[in-house]
């Protein structure tokens, strides 16, 4: 592998790019892993229950994690696959409540203080979701933008407890945390009230972000959708509504690639949205048809992204995360597979020799500029990855397959 990754490097240094400096850029961008692709999203609270909210996990591969313990086991197997920088992504739900029934709006830091040591022993970042769904008081499809004012204020009490957490989870591990905020609110069939319940949620969000934090531990940011299960005429939380929202009250903007119509271009939105909202964060997934959150793979719209974000230069002022969920498989192969494709992609990118198609372009030379990123799609860039890989003493190519068989046999089998 070493001789074919000289062979690559010399290849791509004929079109200005040095592969050494690029492996040093990939491993500085972290990828934010999400804990609910480990046990169908269910969850620690002492409930029963469906998921709810329009979401739906497909399948019943064994191995399930059902305790906090066995996740992290699962969590440590995925990242000692992985090269580069990693975080790990909670939603509120995978708070360590032992056997007490804790409800969504009396959470609290103490929590989470083992996650943040778990955190800190296995060098990840960790980032944080307020959870809107699973819940009796989102059984109708509505939470923020509830006409019920009571639940408007639990709701609102949930998410001011959560950014409470996202600050002292980033004030502790000296890393960022980035607090999402997702909504299930809609409605299945015509709504008259549209304007009503998009009312009711600016005044929600407005008085939950009442209390600033430091922007060094945390950051909030808004993520929207096209429609759901039991929401396909209306999402009150739409991608115009948090648009504008982030914008005027200076928030992050979560894009979900599994969140648009199939024909839209996240990649074409990424030039317009930064040009208003400097932070941006990116849920990488694979929606078939609706959002079905498949595993990420290396597809045309992933690439399309990762080399957008390149373009822009906004890649080192965006954050990276997965969201997807796949229980018709082996759940830690779904998380390598699917992490390793954003990574690829992400290298992909990063060897776009940038400044010869845009003088390119600027010289009119479309021809050329074309031919050129049709030759880059050959380029040996599986070689730099193979080579990144060792750097980071992970299985490269397809070698880390072995690995996973071998803990379905030794740990899957066995739950």
């Amino acid at each position: 592998m070493e001789k074919e990754y000289k062979i690559a490097r010399d290849k791509y240094a004929a079109f200005d790019v040095d592969t050494d400096e690029v492996l040093k850029k990939l491993a500085e961008i972290p990828v934010s892993l999400h804990c609910w692709q480990a046990d169908d999203i269910t969850g620690f609270e002492k409930k029963e229950g469906d998921v709810g909210g329009g979401l739906a996990v497909t399948g019943n591969f064994p191995g399930k994690a059902s305790s906090l313990d066995e996740l992290r086991k699962d969590l440590e197997k995925v990242v000692s696959l992985l090269p580069g920088k990693l975080r790990v992504n909670l939603h509120a739900t995978y708070g360590d409540f032992g056997n007490q029934a804790v409800d969504r709006d009396e959470i609290g830091p103490g929590h989470f203080t083992s996650w943040i040591d778990w955190a800190r022993q296995n060098q990840l970042g960790l980032d944080f979701n307020s959870t809107f769904f699973g819940h009796p008081k989102a059984d109708d499809g509505f939470t923020l933008s509830h006409p019920d004012k009571a639940i408007r204020e639990f709701w609102i009490e949930h998410s001011r407890r959560c950014r409470e957490i996202s600050d002292f989870m980033g004030k502790q591990l000296g890393s960022r945390c980035i607090h999402n905020i997702w909504i299930p609110d809609g409605s299945k069939d015509e709504t008259v009230s549209r304007k009503k319940h998009r009312e009711w949620l600016i005044q929600s969000l407005d008085t939950l972000f009442e209390k600033t934090y430091d922007p060094k531990n945390m950051a909030d940011s808004l993520e929207s959708k096209l429609f759901g299960i039991g929401s396909e005429c209306f999402v009150t939380g739409s991608f115009e509504f948090y648009l504008g929202y982030a914008i005027t009250r200076k928030k992050m903007l979560c894009l979900d690639m599994g969140h648009f119509h199939p024909t839209e271009s996240v990649a074409d939105k990424v030039s317009a949205v930064s040009s208003y909202i400097p932070d941006l964060l990116f849920h990488f997934s694979r929606g078939i048809r609706w959002d079905s959150d498949h595993v990420v793979t290396l597809n045309d719209p992933v690439r399309e992204l990762t080399l957008e974000l390149v373009r822009s230069e906004i890649l080192g002022k965006s954050a990276i995360a997965l969201d997807f969920f796949d229980a018709s498989i082996n759940r830690i192969g779904a998380y390598v597979i699917g992490t390793r494709s954003v990574q690829k992609s992400l290298l992909y990118a990063l060897l776009e020799p940038v400044e010869i198609l845009r003088k390119l372009e600027e010289e009119g030379k479309l021809f050329e500029r074309l031919a050129l990123l049709e030759e880059l799609k050959t380029m040996p860039f599986g070689d730099v990855w193979n080579h990144y890989c060792e750097q980071h003493e992970v299985p490269p190519a397809e070698h880390y397959i072995q690995e996973i068989q071998d803990y379905e046999k030794n740990v899957f089998s066995k739950r």
